[in-house]
């Protein structure tokens, strides 16, 4: 065999024992978290969407994570066609299923039959430089291109003032809906919790009868981990989330009414995101 032809056959050789190139993944940004919403003079500089009840996902160009950053286990198809950018968005089946939707997510094996009615509500391109009026508007040119039956653009709105804003926040929760996402239109995105990006939300408040009690765990061992109660309507759940370590050292009695915050109803029908407020006054 001549040199030539020997060096040839080497790097040939060589070129189909090496592993096909990776393409690299630009790291995201830690999400951007939001804060509650106490009222605000501009209105008018903010962007007001609907917030969904679903599970945040984020793109980042080639994997569907979760906000934590766990690969989550769609169905191929899912994801096909969707750009290369880093995008952010809500999976989403529909107002009131936020369980369903959650439980697909959270499932070892991915249900593809389920996955059919699931759709990635995009609200945001973390990896844009842009100001969020400028990353609202090249999102939606990106869906629009993109044409991928599972991917959607979030809708966003500038409102009057806050008489528009609240007749806004009424009809989403007259429809069923969870509340309102605003966002300043003038602000760049940055991970971490932000008064930039605010949640507006009608809370309910209600009475239930504690019953019992779940032991608490980790940094609460020994102390009680939740109230097991049972409200007016004969529904059973547990209260965790509220409870100082006061009251898990020396909680409610069984037999006392307490007051808790809710939003909504979850689809089995039990008040959803559940947080423990205090003894009734009267008990």
């Amino acid at each position: 065999m001549q040199p030539r032809t020997a060096l040839l056959a080497l790097l040939l050789s060589a070129a189909l024992l090496s592993p096909s190139p990776v393409l690299a993944v630009t790291p995201l940004p830690a999400p951007m978290l939001a804060t509650r919403f106490h009222g605000t003079s501009d209105i008018a500089s903010w962007l007001v969407s609907e917030k969904l009840d679903g599970v945040r996902g984020r793109w980042d160009g080639q994997r569907l994570l979760t906000r934590n950053g766990d690969p989550i286990e769609a169905p191929g198809w899912f994801t096909a066609g969707w750009p290369a950018q880093a995008i952010e968005g809500e999976l989403w089946i529909g107002r009131g299923r936020f369980q369903q939707i959650s439980d697909l997510v959270r499932a070892l094996r991915p249900d593809a039959s389920a996955w059919k009615s699931v759709r990635f509500m995009a609200f945001d391109l973390p990896g844009d430089a842009g100001v969020f009026a400028q990353r609202a508007q090249r999102l939606r040119a990106m869906v629009t291109q993109a044409n991928a039956p599972t991917l959607r653009a979030i809708a966003q709105t500038r409102m009057a003032d806050r008489a528009a804003l609240d007749a806004y926040l009424h009809a989403v929760n007259v429809a069923g809906g969870e509340g309102l996402m605003l966002q300043r239109a003038s602000a760049r995105y940055r991970g971490g919790r932000s008064d930039d990006l605010l949640k507006y939300k009608l809370a309910n408040d209600a009475e239930a009868r504690v019953v019992g009690y779940r032991p608490g765990q980790g940094k609460y061992a020994g102390l009680v981990g939740a109230l097991l109660v049972e409200d007016a309507h004969g529904r059973r759940f547990a209260l965790g989330s509220g409870l100082s370590d006061a009251d898990r050292s020396h909680p409610p009695r069984p037999g006392q009414w307490v007051t808790f915050r809710y939003n909504g109803l979850t689809a089995k029908g039990t008040p959803r995101f559940a947080r423990y407020l205090r003894v009734r006054a009267d008990a």
